[in-house]
């Protein structure tokens, strides 16, 4: 990093104004970046409220044209921003918020996830958290009206995640959902909730309920008898969303067969590895072998919130000493269990100020209750150091070079998502999955993660089974999770459906560390002898989040 700040420039100033109307559009994008003059509304996701921000993307889009880089920090900003901008006019040109209702990262979990970040330490946070439950039908009617636009156009999402959405719905609105523990577990760190303020509250989260219950009763009732019969989007839907993930043009041909080559790779090395854990072993039963070990298996959620935290406050302290500079702002991650069911683990970066550290969340399926920590040590270095939280609080703390949105809104899943896969190969190179049981923990992640490029793209583009014996669809892509992906069957059903309705993000993963690896080795032999691994992570991970080609451009010159 420069040792003094940068004089912002009128490229700057576009991306900052950009940030502000981002948070005046998107108040639950604005809670998650630590923005918390929003905290009380929640987004207009109407008809209406769409035409809205996408007049404002273009209206930036011809600002930011308008004028000309004075630096590298100025290129990368104006191609980056852009091409976001750009791409976001064209998916609303396609209608895709007409559709948009999946199981993961839609408006339906986007309203209850809002909740999860505010502050909730004072009387004064509680008060504005009623002001977001109150605004909870408002919102989810707006929604509806988008939903139901989408319907008179003939454009629906598949009956599928229709059915699936409804299905978390019911959990969010039961009597024992998300909402009256949320509101029932409401208390200030000193003191107590005034009388008329918790009344607020369970009136408001009430009404959400019974907005919710709106909500899927018209997904049940008015969306499912007309929704799509098929998963697949085909191919001009899903070259627009493998851009939005990516970041970059990929030839979606290509990757597919590369994909199936990267697959077979994972599958032979994981073979030869089940060996050197038990002679002659197979994968499968190499996986029940660790399986049956009670000294690598974790009971309950409590006893998992203990080890991730252990796990990456030791890989922080060790990295920080040896492979990486991590600046002191950067050195606490929390660990937590995401107040939710419904699968998967994430991470959420910290605020602007680093008032709000960066947080590792596991949403515990319900039923799950044992872990495997062969298995999930990849995880951890995936999600922590140096994946995820290395890579976006470093861009966060990075405010002497990078305007706010580079620091903190810029970027891809593929960019993201790529470093950490390419975070757990280089956590194998420096000795620490030695262990053949973390290997092999961590070649199941990955060959999970290649499996994901060749079942996404095979579904939503109707490709050849890999057998050749029929077409892609949700019964086969399921049948090969299970063939391939050790995990509880809970998660691999979620993850099929997640796929399904999220096209182009499952691949991001392995083709974003495909494209990282590619970058890297391009910089190698242009540097020669030079080269130097330390200082190409810092000055990569120093441009802040952004789309991989412009990540190609910006290092390889």
């Amino acid at each position: 990093m420069t040792s003094e700040p940068r004089i912002p420039t009128a490229i700057d100033q576009v991306a900052e104004r950009w940030v502000d109307t981002l948070v005046d559009l998107s108040p639950v994008l604005a809670t998650y970046i630590g923005r918390n003059e929003a905290n009380g509304r929640l987004d207009d996701v109407s008809p209406e409220g769409h035409e809205h921000a996408v007049s404002a993307a273009r209206a930036a889009l011809a600002e930011l044209e308008a004028l000309e880089p004075i630096d590298a920090v100025d290129e990368v900003t104006k191609t980056d921003l852009s091409a976001e901008l750009r791409l976001q006019s064209e998916l609303h040109d396609a209608q895709w918020h007409l559709r948009d209702l999946n199981v993961i990262a839609s408006a339906a979990q986007d309203f209850r996830q809002a909740f999860d970040l505010m502050p909730t330490s004072t009387a004064d946070d509680w008060s504005v958290v009623s002001e977001r439950l109150a605004a909870v039908p408002a919102a989810l009617k707006g929604y509806m009206q988008t939903l139901r636009e989408g319907i008179r156009h003939g454009v629906v999402p598949a009956r599928r995640q229709v059915r699936e959405v409804a299905t978390q719905i019911a959990r969010y609105s039961a009597d024992d959902g998300f909402f009256t523990a949320f509101v029932a577990g409401a208390a200030p760190e000193e003191g107590q909730l005034p009388a008329s303020l918790a009344r607020d509250l369970a009136d408001h989260a009430n009404a959400a309920r019974v907005a919710y219950d709106a909500l899927g009763a018209f997904l049940t009732g008015e969306l499912a008898p007309v929704a799509g019969e098929e998963d697949a989007v085909g191919r001009d839907l899903y070259t627009l969303n493998s851009r939005r993930f990516l970041g970059a043009t990929i030839d979606l041909d290509e990757t597919y067969e590369w994909g199936r080559e990267e697959l077979a790779r994972m599958i032979s090395e994981q073979e030869a590895i089940a060996d050197e854990i038990l002679p002659g072993a197979t994968v499968e039963e190499a996986v029940a072998h660790l399986e049956a070990d009670p000294a690598r298996k974790l009971h309950g959620t409590e006893a998992l919130q203990q080890w991730m935290q252990q796990t990456s406050d030791r890989a922080i302290a060790e990295l920080g000493a040896s492979h990486f500079d991590i600046p002191e702002q950067i050195r606490e991650l929390e660990c937590m269990i995401a107040p939710t069911q419904e699968g998967g683990i994430y991470y959420t970066g910290p605020t602007d100020d680093f008032s709000r550290p960066g947080r590792m969340w596991w949403s515990v399926p319900a039923g799950v209750t044992e872990f495997d920590t062969w298995r999930e040590l990849t995880t951890v270095y995936h999600e922590g150091v140096p994946g995820h939280h290395l890579q976006i609080a470093q861009a966060t703390y990075n405010r002497a070079e990078l305007n706010t949105w580079r620091r903190v809104l810029a970027g891809t899943s593929g960019h993201a998502e790529g470093w950490a896969l390419y975070a757990e190969r280089l956590m194998q190179q420096l000795g620490y999955l030695d262990d053949p049981a973390d290997r092999l923990g961590m070649l199941d992640g990955q060959r999970m993660r290649a499996l994901r490029v060749v079942l996404d793209i095979g579904v939503h583009l109707k490709k050849p089974t890999l057998d050749g014996d029929g077409i892609w669809d949700h019964d086969y892509a399921l049948e090969q999770m299970r063939r391939n992906v050790n995990m509880p069957d809970e998660f691999r059903q979620f993850e099929v459906n997640r796929y399904l309705g999220w096209p182009g993000q499952a691949p991001s993963y392995k083709v974003g560390q495909r494209i990282w690896e590619q970058v890297r080795d391009a910089v190698r032999e242009q540097q020669g002898e030079s080269f130097n691994f330390k200082d190409f992570h810092k000055r990569a991970l120093d441009l802040g989040g952004v789309g991989l080609d412009t990540l190609r451009s910006a290092l390889i010159r």
